[in-house]
């Protein structure tokens, strides 16, 4: 059964929030892209090293709101973290056949490169 959108962004979070790092990679698409403040990534192993990174000093992923149209999923959140105050991120994943495709964030990452 393929999961809707929604659900497969939601395991992205919660896989994220707990560190189950072979549960992220497995909703990333091989070819996946991401965007963001701090860089960019191709292809899933890059990207989930990535979240990796910025994982060990993420305490908590806080969603506020999830908008969720076709195979595009808005996520609004307050990135918690070890080294800066919570941090509100924008981030716009695309699903395809049950993956993501795209990761588009955006933030101001100033606290976290002070």
């Amino acid at each position: 059964m393929v999961e809707g959108a929604g659900d497969v962004v939601a395991t992205y979070y919660e896989a994220w929030k707990t560190k189950d790092f072979a549960k992220l990679r497995s909703v990333l698409a091989d070819d996946v892209t991401f965007v963001g403040p701090l860089g960019r990534a191709n292809g899933a192993a890059e990207c989930a090293r990535g979240i990796e990174g910025l994982a060990q000093v993420t305490t908590d992923i806080v969603v506020q709101k999830r908008w969720v149209e076709g195979p595009d999923v808005l996520t609004w959140f307050e990135l918690h973290t070890n080294v800066a105050p919570p941090m509100p991120v924008a981030n716009w994943s695309h699903v395809e056949d049950g993956k993501i495709t795209r990761i588009r964030a955006t933030f101001d990452p100033r606290p976290l490169t002070r």
